[in-house]
């Protein structure tokens, strides 16, 4: 449900609405336009009495919102999120490039790298540590090695870094290393992992990639917002 005020609604109104909407377990994810406020009510809005709503004279309209994904929905979100990564922005004006190997080999295979994109105008360098493969056998990355790599790579040139997570269990280790977190196509439906990022304060590379559809990509992004 989303609850539309109008404009110049005194601040005691909007304060009144929400604290009467959080008593009743509702989460008020609070829209503040240049106009206007919107008030994006998160919980089974069955209940509320869209009516008694609109009663209060600070109110323009209330609607329901029948989407799912109310979090990561346009509707209750419209202005653009700008992503602070290392210093660099994304979703702002500028298009930001992400660059560098497939698998990290070497620290000068990967310094070597981030030096050359960052000669092309690449904005973070991008290297896989920890590799998915489709077979037992194939090479996996080099692991917490490859981190470390990654690391000498950043601090020569100053690139925030990008890479994919596998496990749960390293979410600590990569919050301390890692600029941005990559979830790749494979791990977009493990919602234990990604609820566990959600918890974290880094931003999310959501990978979607040709194996995930939209709504598969919304749900990825539902669930790690449902724990921020």
């Amino acid at each position: 449900m989303v609850i539309v005020f109008k404009p110049g609604a005194p601040e005691e109104n909007k304060a009144k609405m929400r604290s009467n909407l959080e008593s009743k377990g509702f989460q008020i994810n609070e829209i503040n336009g240049v106009n206007m406020t919107i008030f994006g009510i998160i919980g089974d809005t069955s209940t509320l009495d869209i009516n008694m709503l609109r009663i209060d004279d600070a109110v323009d309209k209330v609607m329901r919102v029948q989407e799912p994904f109310k979090r990561a929905n346009r509707m209750f979100h419209p202005q653009d999120s700008v992503i602070n990564v290392g210093g660099v922005e994304i979703g702002g004006r500028k298009i930001q490039v992400i660059a560098g190997p497939c698998s990290v080999e070497t620290q000068e295979q990967v310094t070597d790298i981030a030096k050359s994109i960052k000669l092309g105008g690449a904005s973070m360098l991008r290297g896989g540590a920890f590799k998915p493969r489709t077979s037992p056998y194939s090479f996996q990355g080099l692991k917490e090695v490859g981190l470390e790599y990654l690391k000498g790579a950043k601090k020569e040139t100053g690139l925030p870094i990008v890479t994919e997570i596998m496990s749960p269990y390293m979410i600590e280790r990569f919050v301390e290393d890692v600029d941005l977190i990559q979830v790749g196509a494979r791990n977009m439906q493990n919602f234990e992992l990604l609820k566990e990022l959600g918890k974290t304060n880094k931003p999310i590379l959501l990978k979607r990639g040709l194996s995930a559809t939209i709504e598969e990509w919304l749900m990825a992004a539902e669930y790690i917002m449902s724990e921020g």
